[in-house]
């Protein structure tokens, strides 16, 4: 045979070694590959294009040289991406035509997957004297590793050299050694599986395989399960494990569709845990209701093991009834693995969630949450434990407790690559109430990063976080944009138990923008859940301080009043009621403008000790130039700069809580209002309306005199104003434009 080009051929020596320098007997070092691909590329090959150069040829020096001749350079992509072995496939497997038939047998039957040290095809008994000889002349051709072994390139080409009925014949008759000799099929059974291969012993195989690997490795298990349909395996058997794959690894979609057809069929197989795949994916697209109906559609009588399973995502839609229906029917069997025992603990600390055993709820929670993470498993749950125990502790004011929950959960990567956005963004939450900002932004930018995007209930989350995080940096035209990407989400996302956290913080943010309609569907049916429920004071006192925060903002005392009763109601059991009605009564009293410093200092920092530091800082900044004296007012800033450094030095922090952000056109993502000033310009030209100096506009909003100069310049320029009794006129215009101008979405003027 002639060699091809510059690349030996598969019989002959073809180039003289000493010509190129080369030992072409002997496989290249990965060095060497590198040497030569930088010399045929022109420069530095990446580091993965020489990993797959040497995987594919095992450093073969004429098999390196026939791929590295089909690289492109390409600025745009990676090289790796750029080899092409179909083309040295196809071109060597059409050179092996001319090499000697009996060394061809041999090396097919090596292709397929027989092995020099075990039994060979009848076909190559004739072979039995003269293997070693065979062996020798391939390797001494370079059509095999000096250990006998073929290189991925080779085996494939080998493979398609040879008739397709020579193929499969040898590929049965190995099943059959295998077999027949007690040894598994493991090692063989994907590429015969790949290769097209139907026989139900190599779909056992797999099976066998995916089932072993699901439960830690579902992208794995996806895999192999598909090769075991391919190899003839029974789709609708095998329906609800792939389904239960395709969920673990981040498939929603494929996963329903999967359940959508074994749930079609009159007596579908595997049956409970194609249930639970389907309830766990309802939960994670946020419809917690269609979780808990299909429990319902399957029954006490059926749901065997997935009982508690079927509870919480019972409790999560409101339904206690049902859920005690599955309580009833959770039977004592089952194997006490740590996956049993997280799910056991998790519906037990739900359960007393709901009954008032407050004191039980989070260390059940938290040994689920352990428990869970030392499984390593990912099953389909209607909600990860990790989330549970953190959702409580937060409900709890527990912050430093969710805190150490969340990142162990992190560490141990709870529930796998699916659960991981949702605990990052939970951790961002965290590092939100607890003053910092720049860990919280990490935490998202890591929770969004991945190409598949986040499932729906994630979704609300992140907006919700996006709106609290503007709202507590003072930021205007963010909380406008936060608060449009929030709008149109929870049009996608029901209402359940476990998301009342982002309702209440997206409650405060279409407060502040007026558009509090928005929400009045959600908040009906959020209050309507909890009531069916009981009322459970650890899942609604969150909700009920922010509708006390909600109703401040608007001054609306008639709403603010059944809230802060439901706070002074469950203030005897819960530590974190008790604080939220204290600070309620403070706030009222600084609206009132009658307040005692020392209470309101108390009040401040109470929020603090519950992980609400920023609403402390608040509290105190704003009482703080509506006292009298000037030692209080030293006194209430210097308490808000300990709680939130930054806030005391805002304008914001002085400014009534009343006072609403400026009027903003939801749709638009300007923070100026209709009269062309920013939120820190309406304050100082108010300061001005009261006759007040530059000195004393400063000191009230802490900034300097000159600074004030800057200010009322800029509002001069942009009212056109020439003089200042043409300023004053002007202004007294301007900050009548929330009385005459509507909001889009704001029919009712705000309150003044």
């Amino acid at each position: 045979m002639e060699p091809p080009d510059s690349a030996t051929p598969p019989r002959s020596p073809g180039v003289d070694p000493g010509a190129s320098g080369v030992d072409e007997a002997a496989p290249l070092s990965r060095g060497a590959i590198a040497a030569q691909a930088a010399s045929a590329l022109g420069g530095a090959a990446p580091a993965q294009l020489v990993d797959r150069v040497a995987e594919l040829t095992g450093g073969l020096p004429w098999l390196v040289r026939l791929l590295l001749q089909t690289a492109r350079k390409d600025g745009r992509h990676g090289l790796a991406d750029q080899l092409n072995p179909r083309a040295v496939i196809d071109r060597v497997a059409l050179e092996l035509h001319e090499i000697d038939d009996t060394l061809f047998e041999l090396m097919l039957a090596l292709a397929i997957g027989f092995e020099l040290s075990g039994p060979m095809p009848q076909q190559l008994t004739h072979l039995r004297g003269s293997i070693g000889k065979l062996v020798a002349q391939a390797c001494a051709d370079r059509l095999l590793l000096p250990d006998g072994d073929l290189v991925p390139l080779m085996r494939q080409s080998v493979i398609e050299a040879a008739p397709a009925y020579r193929v499969r014949a040898l590929q049965r008759a190995l099943v059959d050694a295998l077999v027949s000799g007690g040894r598994p099929l493991d090692k063989v059974a994907r590429g015969l599986a790949q290769s097209g291969l139907k026989d139900q012993r190599i779909a056992d195989a797999l099976e066998r395989a995916a089932d072993a690997v699901l439960p830690t490795e579902p992208v794995l298990a996806s895999a192999l399960y598909d090769e075991a349909g391919a190899a003839g395996s029974d789709l609708l058997s095998t329906a609800a494990r792939r389904a239960q794959a395709a969920s673990a690894a981040g498939d929603l979609d494929g996963a329903a569709r999967i359940v959508d057809d074994l749930l079609s069929h009159e007596h579908p197989p595997d049956l409970v845990r194609g249930v639970d795949v389907a309830a766990a994916v309802w939960a994670r697209r946020g419809m917690m209701a269609r979780s808990a109906e299909i429990y319902r559609w399957l029954g006490a009588a059926r749901v065997g093991s997935s009982a508690e399973l079927a509870a919480l995502a019972m409790i999560g839609a409101g339904d206690r009834e049902g859920a005690e229906r599955m309580f009833e029917a959770a039977g004592q069997g089952g194997s006490p693995t740590l996956r049993t025992v997280a799910t056991t603990l998790m519906a037990q600390g739900v359960r007393d969630s709901l009954n008032g055993r407050n004191a039980r709820v989070l260390p059940a929670l938290i040994r689920a949450s352990d428990m869970m993470t030392a499984s390593g498993v990912n099953a389909p749950l209607p909600e990860i434990p990790a989330v549970l125990a953190v959702l409580v502790a937060l409900h709890s004011g527990k912050l430093e407790v969710a805190e150490s929950v969340i990142d162990s959960a992190l560490e141990g990567n709870q529930g796998g690559p699916p659960a991981r956005p949702r605990l990052l963004l939970l951790r961002a939450w965290v590092s939100m109430l607890g003053d910092q900002p720049d860990g919280a932004r990490q935490a998202v930018t890591e929770a969004t990063r991945g190409a598949a995007g986040l499932a729906p209930r994630d979704e609300m989350l992140l907006r919700a976080l996006e709106v609290g995080i503007a709202r507590r940096a003072d930021d205007a035209p963010g909380l406008v944009r936060g608060w449009q990407r929030a709008r149109e989400t929870v049009l996608h996302v029901p209402v359940d138990l476990y998301s009342m956290l982002p309702l209440g913080e997206l409650l405060i943010a279409a407060t502040r923008l007026r558009d509090s309609e928005s929400l009045e569907t959600h908040l009906s049916d959020a209050w309507g859940l909890l009531a069916r429920l009981g009322d459970p004071p650890l899942w609604s006192i969150p909700l009920h301080w922010c509708s006390v925060q909600a109703a401040i903002l608007t001054e609306r005392p008639n709403e603010l009043a059944p809230h802060a009763t439901a706070l002074v109601r469950a203030s005897a059991h819960s530590h974190l009621a008790s604080v939220l009605a204290t600070a309620g009564k403070a706030w009222v009293s600084v609206l009132a403008g009658n307040f005692d410093v020392a209470t309101v200092e108390s009040a401040a920092r109470g929020l603090a000790s519950v992980g609400l530091t920023w609403d402390g800082s608040r509290l105190a900044g704003h009482a703080a130039p509506r006292t009298e004296e000037r030692r209080d007012m030293a006194r209430l800033l210097a308490c808000a700069r300990d709680l939130h450094p930054s806030i005391a030095g805002t304008a914001r922090a002085a400014a009534p809580p009343t006072e609403p952000l400026p009027v903003v056109r939801v749709g638009a993502a300007s923070a100026r209002d209709d009269s062309g000033l920013s939120a820190r310009e309406r304050e100082v030209a108010r300061l001005v309306l009261e006759g007040k100096t530059y000195g004393e506009i400063g000191e009230s909003i802490f900034i300097s005199p000159r600074t004030v100069e800057h200010h009322i310049a800029r509002i001069r320029r942009r009212l056109g104003a020439a003089n200042r009794s043409e300023l004053l006129a002007q202004l007294r215009l301007a900050l009548d434009a929330p009385d005459h101008r509507q909001a889009l979405n704001d029919p009712d003027p705000p309150p003044r």
